[in-house]
């Protein structure tokens, strides 16, 4: 694939990449032969990667996204720019607003061929959300100074090493009693994989894909009952799940050191499903895989009695 790929050789800069969906877009990279430079706050969370790849092919730099200078000086020279940053807390407006539109400009001006912006479906229609205000107001940014950028919105992102699914199925191993935020929320949780695969082909052919918008969704809409309801099924858990009123959720969301904000409340709430008329998978010839297909292997470690688990534990 490397030898036939349009990446061969190219110098791909992944902002934001030393995070869980930044390990994939790198793998599915470094695959196709590109040079990967990671930029990151943190890149030396990105370490474990460096096996996979051959020798010079994978760099490692810090960056400060919210300094244009710092931007500018990891994105010289790169024929194409990923951006992943994504952030609930701190500045924003600034990190997920602001900082994308400096990524875009430093792209342009050094002459890459490709951007891809990563945003997220975040639905926000009595504008309550700062969360979903940044989001939007990064790719009116990244679309302005790099009209041809394709963006990509994905829905909740899941995957075996995830703060998602861990999140409730730790919960669901230590709790007998569990409260259910948002119980009719629906989401269309998306597997980290089929995500990769977008943003690397969409990398890959800017001809094709540039200046387009595509929803990332998985095949099958779930509520957040259902997220819960199969996480206990798999861990061979029978708790008991209380919905939760609305106004007790938007309560605890407000409440400091808890694991839901209120901006991800105000999200939940609205749900995380792709547009009926928007662009996905489809049309970028990826068949997305269900959670079905892995939940029940991914929960074995959350079991009473582990991969010797056969019976329904309490």
């Amino acid at each position: 694939m490397a030898h036939s790929n349009p990446l061969n050789g190219k110098l791909v800069v992944l902002m934001g990449g030393s995070g869980f969906i930044g390990n994939y877009v790198a793998q599915a990279l470094l695959e196709r032969g590109a040079r990967v430079r990671i930029a990151s706050r943190n890149p030396e969370r990105a370490h474990k990667l460096k096996p996979l790849a051959n020798l010079g092919q994978l760099q490692l730099v810090r960056c400060n996204v919210s300094n244009q200078a710092s931007v500018a000086k990891v994105i010289e020279g790169a024929d194409a720019v990923i951006n992943l940053v994504g952030v609930f807390g701190g500045d924003i407006k600034q990190i997920m607003g602001e900082s994308p539109g400096w990524m875009a400009e430093a792209a342009a001006a050094t002459g890459a061929e490709a951007f891809v912006h990563v945003s997220a479906i975040a639905r926000d229609p009595e504008g309550e959300s700062g969360y979903a205000q940044a989001k939007l107001l990064g790719e009116e940014r990244v679309s302005a100074a790099f009209p041809k950028a394709t963006i990509l919105r994905p829905s909740i992102v899941f995957g075996e090493d995830d703060n998602f699914l861990n999140m409730f199925a730790g919960l669901i191993s230590m709790m007998p009693v569990i409260p259910v935020f948002g119980p009719d929320a629906e989401l269309q949780p998306v597997y980290v994989d089929d995500v990769a695969e977008a943003i690397a082909q969409t990398a890959a052919n800017p001809a094709k894909f540039g200046g387009k918008l595509f929803e990332l969704g998985g095949p099958d809409v779930l509520t957040m009952m259902d997220i819960n309801e199969a996480i206990a099924a798999a861990e061979r858990r029978s708790p008991l799940f209380i919905p939760m009123p609305d106004a007790a959720s938007a309560a605890f969301a407000m409440m400091p050191l808890t694991p839901m904000s209120r901006d991800q409340w105000n999200l939940l709430k609205s749900g995380n499903t792709v547009g009926d008329d928007t662009a996905g998978f489809k049309q970028l010839g990826i068949d997305p895989k269900p959670l079905s297909l892995f939940l029940d292997r991914w929960m074995t470690r959350y079991r009473k009695h582990g991969r010797f688990e056969n019976r329904l534990s309490a």
